[in-house]
């Protein structure tokens, strides 16, 4: 069975919110094809309008689908990024994410994502995380039944969250891992080439 991904951007979303998730699953479809399997996942970009998406840093991208268009998803993905701040009020959007999120198997949020999450109605009431420097905002909004600092990605029944930026990465290996097994995800990640060690970690 192959898993219909969309990872929703919109205008200042930021870039590896969505774009080490992205790489992450189709990493996973390359390296099953070395394997002699088939593709597991098909991935799109989905966004509110047919148009490139700027984002935050400036990166320019083109949706593959709209959100009237896309139709039913097995994973949904929401990113963060300044973008967020808006799109909290775009009712059309909301309304989109809690549909969608209705009859996916898996909804999940990088960063600030969290913030639509919430508003939207599929992560109200859960446990979830955001960007460090967001946790406060986001218990402020007394929405999520706890919001958890210092994890990179916490599960709350079929929600997932992610914290800032690269913790997507981890997000979606872990996802890798429930879908199609631990020692495949292992393979997805060495074929990344992921395996972070920060060049200031050593330093006092």
């Amino acid at each position: 069975m192959t898993l219909r991904i969309g990872i929703l951007v919109f205008d200042d979303a930021e870039e590896l919110d969505f774009v080490g998730p992205w790489e992450v699953f189709t990493m996973a479809n390359e390296m099953a094809k070395r394997m002699g399997r088939e593709a597991p996942h098909a991935v799109r970009l989905v966004a509110e309008r047919d148009a490139p998406v700027r984002c935050a840093k400036g990166m320019r991208v083109l949706p593959d689908t709209t959100t009237g268009q896309c139709g039913a998803l097995d994973v949904l993905l929401v990113p963060g990024g300044q973008g967020t701040r808006r799109e909290v009020n775009n009712t059309a959007l909301l309304e989109w994410i809690a549909a969608t999120a209705a009859t996916a198997t898996w909804t999940t949020s990088v960063c600030t994502g969290a913030l639509l999450l919430t508003a939207a109605g599929p992560a109200k009431g859960k446990r979830v995380t955001t960007h460090w420097a967001f946790v406060e905002t986001l218990r402020a909004r007394n929405e999520a039944s706890e919001v958890v600092a210092n994890y990179r990605y916490v599960r709350d029944g079929n929600i997932v969250t992610a914290a800032g930026v690269s913790a997507g990465i981890d997000m979606a290996l872990w996802l890798v891992g429930e879908w199609h097994g631990a020692d495949f995800a292992r393979t997805v990640q060495r074929g990344m080439e992921y395996d972070p060690a920060p060049p200031y970690q050593g330093l006092t």
